[in-house]
């Protein structure tokens, strides 16, 4: 049995910046400046780690009661956000479709996500899409801060819910950046990058991906690593 577990952004889908948008509203009644964002990495990261950043260059301190509170705002104006057009990129990956469709008729595979995103923010993301049926549960960014904490989340979330118990061998984490391919290499699980977003394939490599796929439109090849 596999348990694959597939990061968001960049990876299933591409929002057209929407998430950074909601982000920075969210912020922009606390921190008073409506570039909260400008100077903060985001890719690959939880919303957690990020909002924390964003306070402390203001000098503020992400306690619980003010992560509630952006965390409620951001969701609310990411709902908004969503149906704008948006800039760059708003589609669903190359392949993700038949993809996801493919491995869903399987009966030694279980999906579920392990996203930086809140939990409210990955559904209404991947409902735009219609893409958030595939996935029963996971790991989400309000889990932990830190990513590297995600996979044993998502893992005994899939054992909780029925859909698979297994060893950290047997997850594969399909992801965008390094942070994805480090939080698998962390707890032995495999990794496989997928160079849809802002890392080329030769840097997902470099972070330890031993798989790299330039885009998941090779549903095929996908699949062969199932086999092996």
């Amino acid at each position: 049995m596999y348990l694959i577990l597939f990061d968001i952004d960049g990876t299933l889908a591409l929002t057209g910046r929407a998430g950074m948008r909601a982000m920075n509203r969210a912020c922009q009644a606390i921190v008073r400046d409506e570039q909260a964002m400008t100077g903060v990495t985001f890719a690959g990261r939880t919303d957690w780690s990020i909002l924390d950043d964003i306070v402390r260059k203001y000098g503020r301190t992400l306690d619980p009661a003010l992560l509630d509170q952006l965390r409620r705002e951001y969701v609310e104006h990411l709902a908004e956000e969503i149906e704008r057009p948006g800039t760059g990129v708003k589609d669903v990956m190359p392949g993700i479709r038949e993809l996801l469709e493919a491995l869903q008729q399987r009966d030694d595979v279980a999906l579920a996500l392990l996203t930086g995103n809140f939990i409210e923010g990955a559904r209404i993301k991947l409902e735009h899409f219609d893409l958030w049926k595939y996935f029963p549960c996971g790991a989400f960014g309000g889990d932990s801060p830190n990513r590297n904490d995600l996979v044993p989340i998502a893992t005994a979330r899939a054992r909780d819910c029925g859909i698979a118990d297994v060893r950290p061998s047997d997850v594969i984490v399909v992801g965008d950046t390094p942070n994805d391919v480090e939080c698998a290499l962390v707890v032995g699980a495999t990794p496989v990058g997928v160079a849809t977003g802002s890392y080329s394939v030769d840097q997902l490599r470099e972070a330890g991906a031993e798989i790299v796929f330039p885009d998941l439109s090779d549903t095929g090849a996908f699949m062969k690593l199932l086999d092996n």
